[in-house]
């Protein structure tokens, strides 16, 4: 039997999957996922065929199909462990953990800071926890990599009556950070000193890394903030969110769906929030969106260079940075005030980056 290490990335209606070797070199034994869950669910394997689900498939069920899976006695997989992705950990949890119901808990109460993504991440790791109980389970956070930032980064300028709430920058996407950095340190030279990281894809975001450790990064409290995502608004006068709620006859809940929903890359173009689809219209709403994100990089870019004292590295990542080559090279066309800089493709692989932190929490590891 081969221990093998379940890794989790669950949404509102995917469940992403990858099951790797519970060893050091943490081979790949398989890659999948749940989509359409809500909808028209299909559980589909990397290079299979999908199979469709009854449609009334929910998350657990969902969740259980997978354990199904991983489990059934043809791939002769010993399930050791299962790694989460977790979006946010807050103040308090910024190492992986084990997860239990007291954890869990704790968690809960990060909900309204990651509505989107906190609920379905913690209702995973209880999905799992009915079915295996005895299964160790790992959250990995998203906030942690930036755990370290200085008062004056992770500060809003509010009374310290509510940023003793919790009313901080936080950032995210540090899984994604953290693998970059690994990436990199373990190149024969090692890192550069100063390096911009952007993830770019749906969500986007940038990070600062200096000798390894996230000194800044673009988004906030929330994945709301920084940069124009596929549907997320990114930075935006509070003054806007105010006036929306006043005096466009708006709803609190209509304007979080606005801004979580219906901005962005897909606000601006009339529809289109995927990045490759607005590379081929040629409509002017398009040509908007796609120019309106790379100067927003761009700026980042340059404001990330200011919290670093200058760049030897800019890093792209995630699905927009690895694949559209022409909105990589006008980012870089905007930088070229900056002195020289290297510029390098990662491929992102969070999930093994939640792996290896879940092999490192095995008592017998």
């Amino acid at each position: 039997m081969t221990r093998a290490l379940l890794v989790l990335n669950v949404g509102s209606s995917s469940v992403k999957f990858r099951v790797f070797g519970a060893s050091a070199a943490l081979p790949l034994l398989a890659d999948g996922r749940v989509t359409g869950i809500g909808s028209a669910p299909e559980f589909a394997l990397h290079g299979e065929t999908s199979q469709s689900l009854e449609p009334e498939t929910s998350q657990a069920e969902a969740i259980e199909r997978v354990l199904d899976y991983v489990t059934s006695d043809r791939h002769e997989w010993q399930l050791a462990a299962a790694g989460h992705r977790i979006v946010h950990g807050g103040e308090e949890f910024q190492h992986p953990v084990v997860l239990d119901e007291d954890v869990l808990s704790r968690l809960d109460r990060f909900t309204p800071l990651a509505p989107l993504h906190q609920r379905h991440n913690l209702a995973a790791v209880r999905a799992v926890a009915k079915l295996y109980p005895d299964l160790p389970q790992i959250g990995c956070f998203d906030t942690a990599f930036h755990g370290n930032h200085d008062l004056v980064t992770r500060s809003y300028a509010l009374p310290e009556s509510l940023r003793r709430q919790g009313i901080r920058r936080y950032g995210f996407h540090g899984l994604s950070y953290e693998w970059a950095a690994a990436v990199l340190a373990d190149d024969p030279g090692g890192a550069p000193e100063r390096v911009v990281v952007a993830h770019l894809g749906n969500g986007a975001s940038l990070c600062a890394i200096k000798n390894g450790t996230s000194v800044d990064t673009t988004m906030g409290m929330t994945a709301l903030e920084g940069l124009p995502m596929g549907t997320r608004c990114g930075a935006l006068d509070p003054g806007a969110v105010l006036y929306m709620l006043r005096s466009c006859d708006l709803t609190l809940a209509q304007v979080e769906r606005i801004l979580h929903d219906e901005s962005g890359l897909k606000g601006l173009s009339g529809g289109i929030s995927d990045m490759a689809e607005l590379l081929r219209q040629t409509s002017p709403e398009a040509q908007l969106a796609v120019n309106y994100f790379i100067l927003r990089v761009a700026q980042k870019i340059a404001e990330m260079t200011v919290s670093l004292g200058g760049l030897d590295l800019l890093v792209f990542t995630g699905g927009i940075g690895e694949n559209a080559e022409s909105v990589r090279a006008s980012i870089v066309k905007r930088l070229a005030f900056l002195p020289e800089f290297a510029v390098r493709v990662i491929a992102a692989d969070e999930e093994r980056m939640i792996a290896r932190h879940t092999l490192g929490a095995l008592p017998d590891h």
